[in-house]
């Protein structure tokens, strides 16, 4: 086994704004797996503000996990303090491992997802939104909770004026914004646009405020954040009897990886709660294999996976949006973009 780690740089085609940053560029790490003729890449990448790997150290401890990974795999496999890292490696292995074409998941495959429309001006958003209906999506995807809400709100009126729910599902995501005082007003005004759920619509870690807003029964509430550094078989079961949400956001990449987000499957499974799965910006390597993954489930709803679109620089691959779906073509990889303009950062064998 011979591994390989580059950081790479994306860019971003205009700065994707969430209501807690701003963000222009995001530096990942790409480790190329390669035994014998097969390779496997993963993408390792904390998102800033969010991820619990979020370090200033974070190269060096992924250097050193490599370097452990060659000599005791099951001991770096058992660790859970890097998320991002587990995600990557898994996604590496499921890559290396394949038997079809590397990095692909299954030819031919679709995945119904949303219409991600990001933080701007109302008007911009409203814009973006009646060009992504129009281009085929029939679920779209407001972030809020940065711009004034009474503009928010007219620009949701204006988008139900033109469909009706039956045609089009909109889904919000608060990011936590909403101040824990005023959210239950804000989602009671919210409720007249028909609205299918809210994502995180107060801060993580009040657990019995977003109760209260589940039991009012105004909009259904979709645990996102709140997840985040938890153990499902632990806090995850305490965390669903206390505050019983409509739906779970799975993020594998902040999450630590395919395992954990399966664990939190069977959780959700068993408290009757709904999920779907969302990539965290990563590039189309990081989104391939959460696609791989996800696609094993029978999948009832549309998943978040339209974020690699984002990028100026993404590495080329299979998976194309034809909306509305995530599809997945016999196009080949540019995993040789990753060795051009990436940055070298060392090499290990074992």
């Amino acid at each position: 086994m011979k591994i390989d780690l580059y950081r790479y740089r994306l860019r971003f085609i205009k700065p994707a704004v969430t209501s807690r940053n701003v963000f222009e560029h995001r530096d990942v790490f790409y480790a190329i797996f390669s035994q014998g003729d097969a390779t496997g890449v993963g993408e390792m990448a904390p998102l800033s503000l969010l991820s619990t790997d979020d370090v200033s150290d974070y190269q060096q401890r992924i250097i050193s996990r490599l370097e452990m990974y060659l000599k005791q795999p099951e001991d770096v496999l058992r660790m859970d303090d890097l998320p991002s890292f587990t995600f990557g490696l898994e996604t590496a292995m499921m890559d290396l491992q394949s038997a079809k074409v590397p990095g692909n998941f299954e030819v031919g495959s679709a995945i119904a997802i949303n219409g991600l429309v990001w933080m701007n001006t109302t008007a911009e958003m409203l814009d973006e939104a009646f060009q992504k209906i129009e281009s085929g999506f029939r679920c779209i995807k407001f972030k809020v909770g940065a711009q004034d809400f009474d503009a928010e709100c007219r620009m949701l009126e204006a988008v139900r004026k033109r469909y009706s729910a039956f045609k089009v599902e909109l889904r919000l995501d608060a990011n936590g914004a909403f101040d824990n005082q005023n959210a239950a007003e804000q989602l009671s005004e919210l409720k007249r646009f028909d609205i299918h759920s809210i994502e995180q619509p107060i801060a993580k870690g009040d657990w019995w405020t977003m109760a209260d807003l589940v039991s009012r029964k105004l909009i259904d509430i979709a645990l996102d954040e709140e997840l985040i550094g938890l153990n499902p078989s632990q806090q995850g079961e305490k965390l669903l009897n206390e505050v019983h949400p409509a739906y779970l956001i799975l993020k594998p990449n902040l999450l630590g990886g395919f395992k954990k987000s399966d664990q939190w499957i069977q959780l959700a499974n068993q408290h009757s709660v709904n999920w779907w799965a969302t990539s965290a910006l990563e590039s189309n390597v990081g989104l391939n294999g959460i696609a791989r993954w996800v696609s094993k489930y029978p999948l009832t709803l549309p998943q978040g996976l339209g974020t690699g679109s984002l990028f100026q620089n993404n590495i080329s691959s299979p998976l194309t949006i034809d909306p509305p779906f995530l599809r997945s073509t016999n196009r080949g990889w540019d995993y040789q973009r990753i060795r051009e303009e990436g940055e070298p950062i060392g090499r290990w064998e074992g």
